[in-house]
């Protein structure tokens, strides 16, 4: 009786695993490792740009910039025991480095006012957005770097600890314990806040 081959899937396969067989030249390989460096540059791309005005536009074009430059490493990659997550990681941080650069350095130009009726955001609408995302990121600021950097692949990229782990060299247990003390930390910082407002407000009114 002949056993039924199982089809031919990198799935389960590491992604250091897949990368050194695709510098072996397995096209299939490249293929899964590609697309799976896709989804990994997308969320951590998505979860860096976000903030920016016309930032979740170049998303795309930066995770697309992250997989040309991981392929184009694919030769000089060394497995040195690191996880393959941490040197795409390492690549898109510094894609997303460029793409911030970039957008200091616009100029933001006022567009024409339209004919018609206009149902986009109102000016003020946007400034109140911008201000909650700004204070939020102001926050996150006040935060070690490896804390920040935990929450944004956690909570704004949404992935999975054992996904952070890898691309920070952490273990799964770590980064949750990280993530805990990180959000509680948070917690604090509003908790300050809101009663530094009851204080200045009782203090006017008083």
């Amino acid at each position: 009786m002949t056993e039924v081959q199982a089809p031919h899937t990198h799935d389960r396969v590491e992604l250091r695993d897949l990368a050194a067989l695709a510098s072996e030249g397995d096209r299939t390989a490249l293929n899964d490792l590609l697309t799976r460096v896709r989804a990994v540059a997308h969320r951590y791309v998505r979860s860096r740009l976000w903030t920016y005005p016309g930032g979740a536009d170049m998303v795309d074009d930066v995770a697309q910039e992250v997989c040309v430059a991981v392929f184009g490493a694919l030769s000089r990659y060394r497995d040195e025991g690191r996880p393959f997550e941490a040197f795409v990681y390492g690549i898109a941080a510094r894609k997303v480095a460029d793409a911030q650069r970039a957008f200091a350095v616009a100029d933001v130009s006022t567009p024409d006012l339209p004919d018609g009726a206009d149902e986009s955001p109102t000016p003020e609408e946007h400034a109140v957005r911008h201000s909650e995302v700004q204070h939020i990121m102001d926050l996150l600021d006040k935060l070690p770097e490896k804390l920040r950097e935990i929450l944004r692949l956690r909570v704004v990229a949404g992935m999975s600890a054992e996904e952070t782990g890898r691309a920070l060299g952490m273990t799964p247990g770590a980064v949750r314990v990280a993530q805990h003390r990180a959000l509680n930390t948070l917690r604090g910082f509003v908790g300050h806040e809101a009663q530094l407002e009851r204080g200045a407000g009782e203090g006017h009114h008083g």
